[in-house]
């Protein structure tokens, strides 16, 4: 089976393909000088760019994971989330507050998803 590499980079590629499943890298918001809310939806933008451009699509999801810098700040972040989920789609999900590697970074988002 061969390995697809989306954006490729020197120490990880943007998504890997293997087989049907689409894993996406840790994903951190373009503009970190916005709200938890606003870099979330930045984030779930380039998710679906991201699967796209795999040949998936959030109704495929099957699992994500949260970081959150602030987990008070939960609730924001599931603000874009909920908009932006597919009903009756939701993927296994877990959020946690963790300490990320950007500094301004209040969000990261890593998923997997099913492709056809």
């Amino acid at each position: 089976m061969t390995i697809e590499r989306i954006q490729p980079g020197p120490i990880m590629s943007a998504a890997v393909v293997h087989g049907d499943t689409v894993y996406l890298a840790g994903l951190i918001a373009a503009d970190l000088d916005v709200g938890t809310k606003a870099q979330t939806e930045q984030i779930l933008a380039k998710i679906d760019e991201l699967l796209a451009a795999a040949g998936s699509d959030k109704s495929k999801l099957v699992k994500a994971n949260i970081w959150l810098t602030d987990i008070g700040e939960w609730s924001l972040m599931n603000e874009a989330w909920s908009a932006w989920i597919v009903p009756g789609a939701t993927p296994a999900r877990a959020t946690v507050e963790a300490r990320l590697a950007a500094a301004k970074a209040r969000v990261e988002i890593m998923v997997e998803a099913a492709r056809d």
